[in-house]
């Protein structure tokens, strides 16, 4: 009963450690790989929408000749 009462929140306000530079080093280096790869999806599938939008768009000056 008295497990049930103790709040697991106050074991977290502990002080913070400092992370070990080569795990820092890893993560840092895996999260500019995850940027990496999201910008090149954007580059290659981000305008398709607009691609095709401009190529099925017809401009009243081409209707008007």
């Amino acid at each position: 009963m008295l497990e049930q009462n103790k709040n697991p929140f106050k074991g977290i306000q502990g002080d913070l450690k400092d992370v070990p530079p080569e795990l820092r080093k890893k993560v840092m280096h895996d999260i500019a790989i995850a940027k990496l790869i999201m910008e090149m999806a954007t580059l290659f599938t981000g305008n398709y929408s607009a691609i095709i939008e401009g190529m099925l768009k017809t401009s009243d000056s081409n209707s008007k000749k």
